[in-house]
């Protein structure tokens, strides 16, 4: 592609920070370079039309984990651990609040709920076993009980009598955060170009080479804030995961209001006003699942359909409005990745299906770096 003079000039000449990804990590780290940096030339290249990744495509959940969540995660990782992730994705939820205010993110406190299916005995167990040793864990960041048992009263159909509710879990609507987002880092003067996808780097130790499809240019620190397609950058330490999301027509007289978690997470869903979204089924295929593509599978809409009809809205009729997916960046360790990989370059990745949570929080690490 033949630039002009005028566009080298105005966007890829003494470039200081060049942000890859303008999700929500990518622009809280372009944000926060801008509070401690305020004269520096910034720059977000984005390979999709819209934030490519999860940003724009999650369920909007202000969320922190379920209780299964976080007890299979006890099983992995230490308390210690587990009360830092705890601590960074309520963290994070805060840092998010401030900086876009509740009404613009159409914030709304109604709570979450867990559900466990009939045949689900052992999860359903342990987590009323584990409940007030989980509220325990968590009370120094909460300084009350997160998660407390509650009789099922939104007529939900094949699950037990009991759910877990935890009033700290919230909605968003992701598209107004991300609006928001964006105007924000406009009004701060940071340049974002949209269809750039980076090829390959050079770190040339006092700069960076980015070579994108038809040119290169010249910055002086570059940010990786690509999640769930930062493979390469990490050596394998980042799985992509697909999740299959749907979203129903709007439903007469819909009584369900609030977050759910079903089956360890695996599955979620939400109203939004009067309609159903629900997402998930990464489970049933974790190989097929493994992917940047988006698309949705036959086993997995399948799957959210009859959940829809047997369980979530028994004795209802509904429509699917529409289908879509995201993908998520997942590895072995829920922790995330904020590292420096060279003298120039640096990566914010690995959510962990948590960036609503979690991400201001590590753009701002990621950026706090330099």
């Amino acid at each position: 592609m033949e630039l002009s003079y005028w566009e080298l000039k105005n966007w890829f000449t003494n470039v200081d920070y060049t942000v890859v990804g303008s999700g929500i990590v990518g622009l809280h780290a372009a944000l926060r370079l801008r509070e401690r940096f305020p004269d520096s030339k910034i720059l977000v290249l984005e390979k999709g039309l819209l934030p490519h990744g999860a940003s724009t495509k999650n369920a909007g959940f202000a969320c922190f984990g379920s209780i299964s969540e976080i007890i299979d995660d006890l099983k992995s990782h230490s308390e210690e651990e587990v009360f830092s992730l705890v601590q960074k994705r309520w963290k994070g939820l805060q840092l998010l609040r401030k900086r876009l205010g509740d009404e613009r993110i159409d914030f709304k406190p109604f709570g979450g709920y867990e559900l466990f299916l009939k045949e689900d005995e052992s999860c359903y167990d342990e987590c009323m076993n584990k409940l007030p040793f989980i509220n325990e864990i968590l009370k120094p960041l909460f300084r009350a009980d997160v998660f407390a048992k509650e009789i099922d009263r939104f007529g939900f159909n094949g699950i037990r009598e009991h759910l877990v509710f935890n009033p700290f879990e919230s909605q968003i609507d992701t598209g107004n955060m991300m609006q928001a987002l964006l105007r924000e880092a406009i009004s701060e003067n940071i340049l974002i170009l949209n269809r750039q996808t980076v090829v390959s780097f050079l770190d040339k130790e006092n700069e960076v080479e980015v070579m994108l499809d038809d040119f290169s240019f010249i910055t002086k620190k570059i940010l990786f804030a690509t999640n769930g397609f930062a493979n390469e950058l990490t050596n394998g330490a980042v799985k992509p995961a697909r999740a299959q999301v749907l979203v129903t027509e709007p439903i007469k007289n819909l009584d369900i209001k609030g977050t759910f978690h079903l089956d360890r997470g695996y599955y979620y869903f939400r109203n939004i006003g009067d309609r159903i979204l629900l997402g998930g089924g990464r489970n049933l295929d974790f190989d097929a699942e493994t992917t940047t593509e988006f698309a949705q599978t036959e086993i997995v809409q399948n799957k959210l359909e009859q959940l829809l009809k047997e369980v979530i809205l028994p004795n209802q009729e509904f429509k699917i409005a529409h289908r879509w997916s995201g993908i998520m960046g997942i590895g072995n360790s829920k922790n995330p990745i904020v590292s420096q990989l060279s003298e120039n370059v640096y990566c914010g990745v690995r959510l962990g299906g948590m960036g609503v949570a979690i991400g201001s929080l590590i753009g701002t690490e990621l950026a706090d770096l330099i």
